[in-house]
């Protein structure tokens, strides 16, 4: 049974690849290789196997080397597309330095506006309190005036009833003598004259009394003004700093206290502001004005707690965000990364002091600066630390440059803020500080 299975292979393959001899032939002899049907199909077989692995592969190749090159060029595209929001971002947040200069040049305007109407209240105030006591002398002597007028017209009344009824003084004889009525005479007429000049400063301190009351209510309507412009400047300078602190998650009040305690028995700039009637009971003028000097205490308290907390931005040359806080591959990102060129300056985004200024593990050069509040700052892969340890820094002030050094993939600056320990998002200091400063 197999012989007979063999013998018909055999000659299907006959057929097909009829047997064959190879001679081979030299100088000295010939030889022949024979090739059975068998053979030829081995051969057959490897060859379109090589053959249809070479067309396999090269297929392969052609759509490896298209597909490639689009990915190239839709990485190309979500390059292109990367750099224009970035550019995008860039223009935000030069409009954004562009708004915050100008709320900042808005905010020391009002400022100095402020000083100039506390001035002019306080100028008002003394000035009301001057007119206030001119008018108060010029009823007196007016009363005085009057009250001598009185008594003159009385004595020249009874002086004119006894020369009419008897012709002479009383306590007087009737024979008194010439001389006597001359004096009487002379007597008269200085009284006269004298009841003229009272008439006539009585009708002068009334001209002046009214021009003093006439110039003491236009001196109220002024400091009326001058009032309402003071607490409207403070109403706008007041409330967005409130809602800056609040947006911040920082409680207003809890950090005016804080901030009035750390200047406690110093003097200086927190003061306490009042306006006084030396111990008498205050007008509503004077408690209106102790209002806006308390609102004016307020805003200096503001002042010196912005420059305490981290409400800037640590760069002031152009740059652009690379990466937010939060989870970034599975790993949270506990800060926000600004990428500029090696070398960029970097600056102290609030007043502190310097706890850490050296190489720590994966941050690299690193800079830890604590502020007030329990808030500290880190400025992390630094090519250039500028600071020492225990060193005070104020806002705005250089620390060192950017790097790209510690665990790093590129030149930024990796900036962190934490409170009580615990990072925080610094965005929502920036952010919070974009319509003050």
């Amino acid at each position: 049974m197999r012989t007979r299975l063999a013998i018909k292979l055999h000659a299907l393959l006959e057929r097909h690849f009829p047997e064959r001899r190879l001679f081979l032939r030299s100088d000295t002899d010939t030889r022949f290789i024979r090739l059975k049907p068998g053979t030829q199909l081995i051969a057959f077989t490897g060859s379109a196997a090589i053959v249809a692995w070479t067309i396999i592969a090269t297929a392969i190749l052609l759509m490896d080397s298209i597909s490639a090159g689009n990915f190239r060029e839709q990485a190309k595209r979500e390059q292109q597309t990367y750099m224009e929001r970035l550019n995008e971002l860039s223009r935000e947040r030069d409009a954004r330095a562009s708004e915050a200069l100008a709320a900042q040049e808005r905010f020391n305007s009002a400022l100095a506006s402020i000083s100039v109407m506390q001035s002019e209240l306080l100028t008002s105030e003394t000035r009301r309190r001057e007119l206030e006591t001119g008018i108060e002398v010029i009823q007196a002597t007016l009363r005085d005036v009057m009250r001598e007028k009185k008594s003159n017209a009385t004595q020249l009344a009874e002086l004119r009833s006894a020369i009419e009824e008897g012709g002479t003084l009383p306590g007087q004889t009737s024979g008194a003598d010439s001389e006597t009525v001359d004096l009487l005479a002379a007597a008269l007429e200085r009284t006269a004259k004298e009841r003229d000049q009272v008439v006539a400063d009585a009708q002068e301190a009334l001209i002046a009394a009214d021009a003093m009351s006439t110039e003491l209510r236009l001196m109220e309507e002024k400091n009326d003004a001058i009032f309402r412009q003071l607490e409207e400047a403070m109403t706008i300078s007041v409330k967005p700093l409130d809602k800056m602190f609040q947006a911040a998650g920082m409680n207003p009040d809890t950090l005016l206290k804080k901030v009035q305690q750390g200047y406690s028995g110093q003097g200086g700039p927190l003061t306490p502001l009042s306006f006084s009637t030396k111990g008498g009971e205050l007008t509503e003028e004077a408690q209106r004005a102790n209002r806006i000097l308390n609102q004016m205490d307020r805003l200096n308290m503001y002042r010196i707690a912005a420059q305490k907390a981290p409400f800037a931005v640590p760069l002031k040359d152009s740059f652009r965000f690379t990466s937010g806080f939060g989870y970034r591959w599975g790993r949270m990102h506990k800060g926000t990364d600004f990428a500029a060129p090696h070398g960029t300056p970097i600056y102290s985004t609030a007043d502190g002091v310097v706890v850490h200024a050296a190489w720590l593990s994966g941050y690299g050069k690193l800079v830890k600066i604590q502020h007030e509040f329990g808030i500290e700052t880190r400025y992390a892969h630094m090519s250039k630390i500028r600071v020492k340890k225990g060193q005070r820094v104020s806002r705005g002030e250089r620390i060192g440059d950017m790097g790209n050094t510690g665990r790093s993939t590129g030149t930024h600056l990796h900036y962190e803020v934490r409170v009580g320990g615990k990072a925080v998002n610094p965005m929502i200091y920036i952010k919070a500080a974009n319509d003050v400063f």
